[in-house]
C-alpha cells in the first residue's frame, strides 16, 4: 500500500499519512548491531538494502533472522532484483526490543507496545486507519539506517519487519512488511515497487470489501495507468505502447485492464494481475522496467576508471572497471576520434598506431538488458555512461610499478549458480592488461577479460569448482550447478490415472488440496511456485492464514479478508511447478492435469 499522498474514494479524500506512526522520539541506537548479509563490494558504490527489525526482543532475535532469510531468498527469484543482485549489498539492523510484537496488532483494542521503530497497524492505531497499513517512526528508522557505513540516504532503502503474523506493510520514503506472515514475503516486494521504483498501486479498491467507485480525473502520471485506448497508446507513442501484446511475466497478455489507482472503473492498467495488484506474481514488464531503472540509478555503471583530468600518452593501457549484473554483461565500447577501436574494459594505446597529434579517446558503458526498452531509459546515466581522454603522442608515461593481482570479484564466501555471471577485476599496471585465465574442474576454459558466463558452459547437474588466475594470484568459486527438487501431493482423488512417461491426471469431485515440497542438497530457503493453465507463475506460500497448510482449489474460490484465493473452475487444468534454490537454481517445471467437477 502507497502512502504520504491524497487518495481520491468516490467523493471523499483521504490523506494517508507517511509513514510516523507517533510524534518521533530519539532513537537509541547504541544496541543495535549492524550485520552484513551479503556484501557485494563498497557500499559507497553500491545500492545497500538496509532491514531492520522491530518488536524483537533479544530472545525473538533468530526469529528476525529467519524472517529476513525468507524474505531475501523470495526476492531473490523476482526480476529485476535476480538479475541486479550483485548490485546491492544487504544489511541487518538488529535492534533488541523490550517488548515483544508491534502495537494494535491485530486490533485498535490490542496493546500499545513501546519498541525502538514504534510499528503499529492500524495506520498507527488510529480510529480511521485501515488495519493492514503497517506504519513506524521514520526519523528512528533513519537513525538506525545511519549506523551503516559509506550507505546514505542517496544509495539505500530501507525495508523494517514487524515482529508479526499479521498481514501488512506500506510503502512510502521507506517500506514496511509483517515479518511472519505466511504472505509477508511477498509483501515486501509489492512495498520496494513503491519506495524504490514509485510505482502506484493496482487495486480497484482502497478498503478491502468496498467498490472502488469510478475514477474521474486526467491522465493519471502512473506509468501503468491510463485512460488511453490500446490504439491510442499506440499512435500517440506514450504509457506501455512498447510492450502491448506481449505475454506478461505475470501472466496473460499485456494490453488494457480495467481498475487501479484504488478505482473500480474509468482507468486501466497493463496486466491482469502484476504484483502490484495481487501478491504472488511476478512485476510485469512495465514495473520491472522502472526497478531496473531506479536499482541501476542507485549505481555508477562506471566504478573506477583511468583519470581523465589531464591528457595521457598514446604508450599506455586505459582501463575501466564497472558494474557486472549477475545474469549477463554489460557492453563496452572504446572509439578513437569517432571510431571503434576496441571492446572490454582496457585499450592498449601503443597498439593502435595513432598518428602523431592529440586524440580522443571515449569509452561507452551500457547495459543491454532486455528489461529496458524505452531509449530515454537506455540512454539515461543509469544504464549508459561515457568517459573520455585526450590522447597526445608527445606525452611519455613515466614508469610505475603495479604488482598484478585481483582487486576485487564476485564474493567466494557462498556458491555461485549454474547461470551466474563470474566477474573479476584486477590491479592497472600502465603499460599492460593482466591476463586472466580461467579453470573449470581443473581445465583452462574460456572466458572473457573479465567475466565468465556460466550459463554458456552448461554444466553438468552438481558441484564445480571455477579458478580464476592472474599472475601468481587466484581466486575460487564453487559453483552449485545441482537443481532444487520439488514435490507435490494432493489430497485424495476420485479417480487417478499415473502412467510411466505421462503427465499425471487426476479427477476430483470437489474441493482439493495442493502442498509444494521443494528441497535442495544445501542449506537455504527453497521458494516453490506454481502456474494454472499456463497464466503467470505464482509463489507458493502455502495458505492466506497458514504457512504450514496446503493450497486449497475451489470452483469459487475461498474468500479471505474480501480477497478469493484459489478459484479453480470446473474442468480439465494443467498445474505446471517448479523450485528455484538459495543460489539462484531453478528446477525443470514438471506438471499434472486435474479434472474439476
Amino acid at each position: 500500500m502507497w502512502t504520504g499522498r491524497k487518495i481520491v474514494i468516490g467523493a471523499a479524500a483521504v490523506t494517508v499519512l507517511p509513514l510516523m506512526a507517533a510524534p518521533a522520539r530519539a532513537a537509541e541506537p547504541a544496541d543495535a548491531t549492524v550485520v552484513p548479509i551479503q556484501i557485494t563490494g563498497d557500499p559507497a558504490k553500491r545500492f545497500n538494502l538496509v532491514v531492520m527489525g522491530d518488536g524483537y526482543t533479544p530472545a525473538d532475535m533468530p526469529k528476525f533472522r529467519a524472517d529476513l532469510s525468507k524474505h531475501l531468498n523470495d526476492l531473490w527469484t523476482i526480476e529485476p532484483f535476480k538479475s541486479y543482485r550483485s548490485y546491492i549489498n544487504v544489511y541487518a539492523v538488529e535492534i533488541p526490543s523490550g517488548e515483544s510484537g508491534v502495537s494494535c496488532d491485530p486490533a485498535l483494542s490490542s496493546p500499545r507496545r513501546t519498541t525502538p521503530l514504534r510499528m503499529a497497524f492500524w495506520s498507527g492505531c488510529r480510529e480511521d486507519g485501515i488495519q493492514r497499513l503497517l506504519v513506524m517512526d521514520s526519523a528512528a528508522a533513519k537513525t538506525y539506517a545511519d549506523l551503516v557505513p559509506g550507505a546514505t540516504q542517496q544509495n539505500r532503502q530501507i525495508l523494517a519487519l514487524a515482529n508479526s503474523d499479521t498481514y501488512g506493510g506500506a510503502g512510502g520514503t521507506y517500506a514496511t512488511a509483517s515479518g511472519g506472515n505466511a504472505m509477508s514475503a511477498l509483501i515486501a516486494p509489492h512495498e520496494l515497487g513503491h519506495s524504490l521504483g514509485g510505482l502506484d498501486d493496482e487495486y480497484d479498491y482502497y478498503q478491502r470489501g468496498v467498490p472502488g467507485g469510478t475514477y474521474t480525473g486526467p491522465e493519471p502520471a502512473s506509468i501503468h495507468h491510463t485512460l488511453l485506448t490500446e490504439h491510442e497508446m499506440k499512435t500517440q507513442k506514450k504509457k506501455w505502447w512498447r510492450w502491448l501484446g506481449e505475454r506478461s511475466e505475470s501472466g496473460g497478455t499485456i494490453g488494457r485492464y480495467e481498475g487501479g489507482l484504488y478505482f473500480s472503473k474509468g482507468v486501466w492498467r497493463p496486466s491482469r494481475h502484476s504484483m502490484m495488484k495481487t501478491l504472488g506474481y511476478y512485476y510485469d514488464q512495465v514495473a520491472r522496467e522502472r526497478v531496473t531503472q531506479r536499482i541501476s540509478a542507485k549505481v555508477n555503471l562506471v566504478q573506477a576508471h583511468t583519470p581523465t583530468d589531464t591528457p595521457v600518452g598514446n604508450d599506455r593501457v586505459l582501463w575501466v572497471e564497472t558494474m557486472h549484473p549477475a545474469g549477463h554483461r554489460l557492453s563496452v565500447t572504446w572509439t578513437v576520434d569517432g571510431k571503434t577501436k576496441g571492446k572490454g574494459p582496457n585499450l592498449d594505446l601503443s597498439r593502435l598506431h595513432l598518428k602523431k597529434g592529440t586524440h580522443t579517446v571515449k569509452v561507452t558503458v551500457t547495459d543491454p538488458t532486455s528489461f529496458v526498452r524505452d531509449p530515454s531509459i537506455r540512454s539515461s546515466a543509469a544504464l549508459t555512461q561515457t568517459r573520455t581522454w585526450t590522447v597526445d603522442t608527445s606525452l611519455k608515461t613515466p614508469p610505475a610499478t603495479v604488482p598484478v593481482d585481483f582487486s576485487s570479484s564476485t564474493p567466494t564466501d557462498k556458491p555461485v549458480g549454474a547461470n551466474s555471471v563470474v566477474y573479476v577485476e584486477t590491479t592497472h599496471p600502465v603499460r599492460f592488461a593482466p591476463k586472466v585465465r580461467w579453470e573449470l574442474d581443473g581445465r583452462r576454459v574460456h572466458g572473457g577479460d573479465r567475466d565468465i558466463s556460466l550459463a554458456r558452459l552448461h554444466l553438468s547437474n552438481g558441484t564445480h569448482t571455477l579458478v580464476a588466475r592472474v599472475g601468481s594470484n587466484s581466486r575460487v568459486w564453487t559453483i552449485d550447478a545441482e537443481r532444487p527438487t520439488v514435490a507435490f501431493a494432493l489430497s485424495k482423488a476420485a479417480q487417478s490415472r499415473l502412467r510411466p512417461g505421462h503427465t499425471p491426471e487426476y479427477v476430483f469431485d470437489g474441493p482439493f488440496t495442493m502442498r509444494l515440497t521443494g528441497t535442495d542438497d544445501r542449506p537455504g530457503v527453497v521458494v516453490s511456485e506454481f502456474r494454472v493453465d499456463g497464466d503467470g507463475w505464482f509463489n507458493y506460500f502455502g495458505w492466506p492464514t497458514d504457512s504450514a497448510a496446503p493450497w486449497l482449489f475451489t470452483a469459487d474460490g475461498t474468500v479471505i479478508d474480501s480477497l478469493t484465493y484459489g478459484k479453480l473452475g470446473k474442468g480439465r487444468h494443467t498445474i505446471e511447478y517448479r523450485a528455484t534454490d538459495p543460489s539462484g537454481n531453478t528446477s525443470k517445471p514438471q506438471r499434472f492435469t486435474v479434472t474439476l467437477h
